[in-house]
């Protein structure tokens, strides 16, 4: 699947593997958020932090018409306040989206997938 872009010059088809990648590496630059979760964690398995090669599968980006939404699952901190990890998210999201692809995300939906303790070191 994949995104497609009306400019002056034609249509461009973006691929949702990169803007997951973009999504993801935004996500996993906020305080509070220890990685991306799978979207069915059924399936995938419960306990997974999905790393770099594998953030499609905690994106869903949905396009209907002009608008385009973006889902991001994570699992957060222990101790975090999980509100403002989510508002910080969907803020980076839509900033990164916007500065790297030229992409305006009219939604960006968190879901908190789980809470993990952080070991001190």
């Amino acid at each position: 699947m994949s995104i497609l872009l009306n400019s002056e010059f034609g249509t461009i088809e973006m691929s949702n593997d990169v803007i997951s990648t973009v999504v993801g590496g935004a996500t996993t630059e906020i305080f509070g958020v220890v990685g991306m979760a799978s979207r069915n964690q059924v399936k995938d398995g419960i306990n997974e932090i999905l790393n770099r090669d594998n953030y499609s599968r905690g994106v869903i980006v949905r396009q209907e018409e002009e608008d385009i939404a973006i889902d991001v699952h994570i699992i957060v901190s222990y101790g975090t306040k999980i509100t403002e990890v989510s508002k910080n998210v969907q803020e980076r999201v839509a900033y990164q989206l916007e500065n790297d692809l030229g992409i305006k995300a009219t939604s960006v939906n968190v879901f908190v997938q789980g809470v993990k303790v952080q070991a001190i070191l």
